[in-house]
């Protein structure tokens, strides 16, 4: 399917020219994965289905892509899980769907996948315990694991004020406010750690540009407009988040690029 016909089973969910840029950002995630028609694929940590509809297009009528999220149906904004995802089981692509939300994958059933995929979302975990036991349940799972994350390891000056960003957003989830989406900031030779220790072989590694996306003028933006509440916090985090602060300087900002890890066993 094309990049329009894509768009058009998500009947654009919100800016056109943000979503196609996400999408096509997906799209080369999924070439990465080296996924095929017929495929069963599972993903964990869906979100509003961007990835989901990068994959249910790749596998073809034949194939199959079950969603789960733990976030629940009113989760988003300002276009929720359950509007997004609804919206794309009522496209052409929805019978080759199915979307958990509210749903913890340790309590899945564990049933048999060709990969299991998880899309930027190994940051959104509450623990690094968590992450390794999620692992460790999808290697019971399937014979392929994908994992995509923005990349901290390797960036331009204008992927900097990016980096910063998610670093200021971790520390305000830890010292201010624990309702962010960014919990821990795994950088790929932590992954990779993680997916040795849970008994995966990385067979491939793979960097997909992502620099032209607007996560980084979005998290940039939103660590300026938090400043003011680490002035709760104590001198040594508000000396640290001022450092961190110096370098979002460049409006120009750029969103890292992505790495792509595929594990075998």
């Amino acid at each position: 399917m094309s990049i329009d016909d894509l768009l058009h089973c998500m009947k654009i969910i919100g800016n056109e020219e943000v979503q196609r840029n996400q999408l096509m950002h997906r799209l080369d995630l999924v070439n990465a994965f080296s996924v095929e028609p017929g495929m069963n694929v599972l993903e964990i940590g869906c979100g509003q289905g961007d990835t989901t509809v990068a994959l249910a297009s790749a596998v073809g009528e034949d194939g199959h892509v079950t969603a789960i999220d733990l976030a629940d149906a009113d989760y988003g904004a300002p276009i929720t899980l359950g509007q997004a995802t609804n919206t794309i089981l009522k496209s052409k692509l929805g019978k080759r769907i199915d979307f958990y939300l509210s749903t913890e994958f340790l309590e899945f059933p564990e049933e048999k996948f060709d990969i299991v995929v998880l899309s930027h979302c190994s940051w959104y975990f509450q623990s690094p315990e968590q992450l390794r036991l999620y692992l460790e349940k999808v290697y019971r799972m399937t014979e392929r694991v994908c994992i995509a994350e923005w990349d901290v390891s390797e960036f331009t000056l204008e992927q900097h004020a990016h980096l910063n960003a998610v670093q200021i957003l971790a520390l305000h989830s830890e010292f201010v406010e624990n309702d962010g989406n960014i919990q821990h900031i795994f950088s790929k030779d932590q992954l990779k750690k993680m997916l040795k220790t849970a008994g995966w072989k990385i067979t491939q590694e793979h960097t997909v540009d992502a620099h032209y996306l607007q996560d980084g003028k979005w998290e940039t933006a939103y660590a300026e407009s938090i400043r003011e509440v680490f002035d709760k916090t104590s001198t040594r985090i508000q000396v640290l988040t001022n450092t961190l602060y110096e370098q979002l300087k460049n409006k120009n900002a750029q969103s890292l690029n992505s790495v792509v890890l595929i594990g075998d066993k």
